[in-house]
């Protein structure tokens, strides 16, 4: 359907109906009634002539007069052959032949499926445009020693801001409280609460749920989370599919060739038929106006697209454009990035060994190092608490590629890996060659004291994960990473995955899925996080991003974004757009089907005006019914 203005800018942000809008469609459809009745009662002679031309005028006006102010603006700008055109010839037509209530009923019935299309269209974006609640539109930021309300546009990064039970939090920063309770469906996607810890990253939009929190402004409002995220699903409502773009160019042929065709109904007759009635051939015509005008499928293909995207960024997915939305229920081979998609990519102390101390004791020299350490393994050590204050170290220094050196309570302590072990010549245990993962050794006054392996946690439920993308018909699971090779392949194993590369660089990985891509039958999907994963997004069929730990520059090179950075989402990703994509064809189905049939009947004179509305308005209706469906299946 076209275009037809009804103002719902009053209605947003509100539930309540408004009924305002339907009020000429109201007043039209009680005049109708009032004529069809003084009609077929047979009691009302007077009721003929001018005075009843009057009434159905009259009754015509609140919703004919838009459609044909509308089909002659158009006009005057060169685009003639549009539905208003044909809903106006098809109903001035009927008053002309004398057809006066079929003529309101038909311009009736539209009116009515163009605001029924409005509303359909606005539940479709409000998935959507909803997330622009999530945006604070307040900031309580800590100046001259008292926390001030001001509008979030203003706070700076580095600027401490305090978020109350209840409230959401406005800028992306990092948790300076203890911990923190947070809702994070906005972002994410998912229901369950999250717990955040001291020093750990919180987004915009997050709903505080616990106790009052400070935080320090990691980015500037414009560039936050919940920004970033409007702009993308914003943007992907203009970014069309191939169906989209094939139906809009479909349609500008489709309406002038049946406006001629009509023409040809009315006058070719004469040529062929004996009895050749003009009146009868023209009322024809004007039933295969009615029925042919392109409404149904020029609405409900992209309210179906809405739905997708909308469904799918409910459920903390956003497509880039509904073109990804089609492409993914194509993918059959699934390329991931080791670090940060399949682990949490977060190192964890997973055991520790000691020679000739206790365990606690040589954390005690361990950490007295590693404090004045910013190695992300250092991090990770830090976490372990001893029964007793660390030492204190001095004169640490850093031994490029291999490790720290340093004084604690004067005796040499050693922390790094085997090469900076054998450069002292500390020998170590034979065992120790078959850890795969990372191992710290520790030496003090040269002699081997005893080494931390630490490891990379697999994330959460991704063996479910991987199982379930599977069952959405992922045939190839491929995993790419710069760790080493013994530690790729157990990783591979665990998950029985098809493939398991490590120690890989970059340029590495680009060439990997470019091999894979020769294959034509592969459709590709890459997963990646890192900013070194952007070239390989870039050359994927779909580039998807983890868009809780992923860099800037791989969520903008990528097609879709997984705000809960799972990659089991993938799965979902797939349900949904195959979901949009059948409900694109049985739309497209359904209204070429119907309008098939009943063109037929009424180019036969089997078919009135009644059946071409139904064949109209009514496959619109239906068609934007099922649209919306979508929506119910995947957010309730």
């Amino acid at each position: 359907m076209g275009s037809l203005t009804h103002d719902h800018s009053g209605e947003r942000g509100s539930s309540s109906f408004n009924l305002k809008p339907y009020f000429p469609a109201i007043i039209s459809f009680i005049m109708l009634l009032i004529g069809i009745v003084i009609d077929y009662s047979g009691s009302f002679t007077w009721f003929e002539g001018w005075l009843r031309l009057g009434w159905y005028s009259l009754a015509y006006i609140p919703v004919g007069l838009p459609v044909v102010k509308q089909g002659l603006k158009l006009i005057l700008k060169g685009d003639v052959f549009t539905e208003f055109f044909l809903m106006s010839i098809a109903t001035i037509g009927a008053f002309i032949l004398g057809e006066y209530p079929e003529g309101v009923a038909v311009m009736l019935f539209y009116a009515v499926g163009e605001l029924f299309q409005s509303a359909a269209v606005k539940k479709a974006k409000s998935n959507i445009t909803a997330l622009l609640d999530l945006q604070s539109r307040t900031a309580s930021v800590l100046r001259d020693g008292d926390y001030q309300t001001v509008h979030p546009e203003t706070v700076l990064v580095g600027e401490k801001i305090q978020v109350r039970v209840g409230e959401k939090i406005p800028l992306d920063s990092v948790l300076l409280s203890e911990k923190a309770v947070l809702n994070t469906a906005a972002i994410t996607g998912e229901s369950k609460p999250d717990t955040v810890k001291q020093a750990e990253k919180v987004y915009a939009g997050s709903i505080n749920l616990d106790a009052v929190i400070q935080l320090e402004v990691v980015r500037e409002y414009k560039d936050s989370s919940i920004a970033r995220i409007l702009n993308m699903v914003q943007h992907a409502t203009t970014r069309k599919s191939k169906t989209e773009l094939f139906i809009r160019k479909f349609a500008r042929i489709y309406t002038p060739v049946v406006t001629f065709l009509a023409i040809g109904l009315t006058f070719l007759p004469y040529f062929f038929v004996e009895d050749y009635n003009f009146q009868q051939w023209f009322y024809r015509a004007l039933i295969f106006l009615v029925i042919s005008c392109p409404c149904a499928l020029v609405i409900s293909i992209p309210l179906g697209y809405f739905g997708g995207l909308g469904a799918a960024s409910a459920n903390g997915l956003l497509f880039k454009g509904a073109s990804f939305l089609d492409k993914i229920t194509k993918v059959n081979t699934l390329v991931l990035d080791k670090t940060g998609t399949i682990t949490k990519g977060v190192f964890k102390i997973k055991e520790i060994q000691t020679t000739s101390m206790t365990e606690d004791e040589l954390m005690r020299y361990v950490l007295a190092i590693e404090e004045q350490s910013t190695h992300p393994i250092a991090k990770a050590l830090l976490e372990y608490k001893t029964k007793e204050a660390i030492y204190e170290a001095t004169g640490v220094s850093e031994i490029a590629g291999k490790g720290l050196k340093g004084q604690v309570n004067g005796k040499e302590v050693l922390l790094g890996n085997r090469a900076l072990m054998e450069s002292y010549s500390i020998s170590l245990p034979e065992a120790t060659k078959a850890i795969v993962e990372t191992v710290v050794f520790a030496a003090v006054e040269n002699n081997f004291a005893g080494y931390i392996v630490v490891a990379d946690e697999l994330k959460d439920n991704i063996k479910e994960g991987i199982r379930d993308i599977r069952k959405a018909g992922i045939k190839e699971v491929v995993m790419l990473s710069g760790d080493k090779q013994a530690i790729t392949t157990r990783v591979g194993e665990e998950l029985g995955l098809e493939g398991a590369i490590g120690g890989l660089m970059p340029e590495d990985k680009l060439r990997h899925v470019e091999d894979i891509k020769k294959d034509s039958s592969r459709v590709v999907a890459f997963i990646g996080d890192g900013i070194n994963d952007a070239p390989v997004l870039a050359v994927s069929d779909i580039g998807i991003a983890m868009g809780d730990l992923g860099s800037d520059v791989a969520i903008e090179t990528a097609d879709v974004i997984l705000q809960n950075g799972q990659p089991a989402k993938i799965a979902k990703a797939m349900t949904i757009g195959r979901s949009t994509r059948n409900i694109v064809w049985q739309n497209i189905g359904l209204a070429f089907g119907i309008k098939l049939i009943v063109l037929i009947l009424g180019a036969g004179g089997l078919a009135t005006m009644w059946e071409a509305v139904f064949a109209d308005v009514g496959v619109a209706l239906l068609a934007i019914l099922n649209a919306v469906r979508l929506q119910k299946m995947y957010i309730g």
